[in-house]
C-alpha cells in the first residue's frame, strides 16, 4: 500500500474518533496508520503484508496500553462531576434498582434507579452518580 493510502486511512480513522461518542478505539488505529505511512513514506515499511501486520500490532499495542489511561485524563471525571445533580427525566418506567433510559440535556441515557423507589417515566429526577455510561437518579 502506498504512503498516502496509509495516511488518508489514518486522518479517516481520527475524524471517526472524534465523530464517535467517547469510545477511544479508532485514535489507536488512526494512529497506528499514519505509523505505518510514515514508515512507507521514509522507505522503511517493507511488503504490504509486513505493513498490515505492522499495523495491527501497532495499533493493538496501543489500545492496550494507553486505552485506560486516556479515558481517566481526557476529561471523563470531568463529566461526570458536571452531570451530578442534573435533572434527567426516566423515557420508561424504571423499578427501583431497576434499569432503564432517562434524557439528560437532550440525549438518551442508560440509567438506574439508586434507592428504593420506582422511577415513573417522564418524572423529574436528579443525578447522582455516574458510573461509565450510566446515569444513576434519585426522584426529586
Amino acid at each position: 500500500m502506498s504512503w498516502w493510502a496509509w495516511i488518508l486511512m489514518g486522518v479517516a480513522l481520527l475524524v471517526v474518533e472524534l465523530a464517535a461518542p467517547g469510545g477511544l478505539f479508532a485514535l489507536f488505529f488512526g494512529v497506528g496508520a499514519l505509523v505505518v505511512g510514515v514508515l512507507v513514506a521514509l522507505e522503511a515499511g517493507g511488503p504490504g503484508w509486513f505493513q498490515w501486520g505492522l499495523f495491527v500490532v501497532l495499533s493493538v499495542s496501543l489500545l492496550a496500553v494507553l486505552r485506560k489511561r486516556l479515558r481517566g485524563s481526557l476529561g471523563a471525571p470531568g463529566l461526570r462531576s458536571e452531570l451530578v445533580g442534573e435533572v434527567a427525566t426516566p423515557l420508561d418506567d424504571i423499578p427501583a434498582g431497576g434499569t432503564g433510559r432517562a434524557e439528560l440535556r437532550g440525549t438518551p441515557w442508560e440509567a438506574r434507579a439508586d434507592g428504593s423507589q420506582p422511577l415513573g417515566r417522564g418524572r423529574r429526577c436528579r443525578v447522582v452518580r455516574v458510573e461509565g455510561l450510566t446515569l444513576l437518579l434519585r426522584p426529586e
